[in-house]
């Protein structure tokens, strides 16, 4: 195992390189509905149409992984975003690597995205799966459906795996 990875907030300028982050907090937003509804505009750029791509809206319910976490591998979806917003109050653990071919350890940065923020991985960002901090937790998935391969795996050998711990206590809102 190599060197702890920092855990960083959650924050728009923190994230840009990787995708865009989900949140009321500073977002565009006006009135609808005569006014019994305020709508948080365009909070994402959702990315499906490379090679005759088409939306998903998935509920994927993730367990909480034993900390602190190796990181043996992460992902990338190369034809298009995929975008993650939890069904209730809870935290939960990003972590991200630019895109490219393959991943370094080096490269590995990690979010605390805290209730009520989640993430849309730009196409072709390396990401862990996801990771549900304190209890199970649904989240509400975006990403894309159709033809062509979009997904890639990387593995990092034992030697090359940074360990993430969140050291504080998480505790999802009912």
């Amino acid at each position: 195992m190599i060197g702890a990875l920092p855990i960083e907030p959650l924050t728009r300028a923190a994230f840009a390189a990787f995708g865009d982050v989900i949140e009321t907090d500073g977002a565009r937003h006006f009135e609808i509905n005569n006014g019994s509804t305020t709508r948080f505009h365009d909070l994402a750029r959702v990315d499906v149409a490379a090679e005759g791509g088409h939306v998903l809206v998935n509920i994927f319910r993730a367990r909480p992984l034993a900390m602190p976490l190796a990181i043996a591998m992460v992902e990338k979806h190369p034809l298009g975003s995929q975008a993650f917003v939890p069904l209730e109050a809870a935290p939960f653990l990003v972590v991200v690597a630019p895109p490219g071919d393959t991943v370094e350890p080096d490269d590995l940065r990690a979010f605390l995205a805290e209730a009520g923020q989640g993430v849309n991985y730009a196409p072709g960002v390396w990401h862990h799966p996801v990771i549900a901090l304190g209890r199970e937790t649904d989240f509400l998935v975006i990403d894309r459906g159709g033809p062509g391969n979009n997904l890639a795996e990387f593995f990092f050998d034992e030697g090359d795996r940074r360990i993430v711990e969140v050291s504080r206590p998480m505790v999802a809102t009912p």
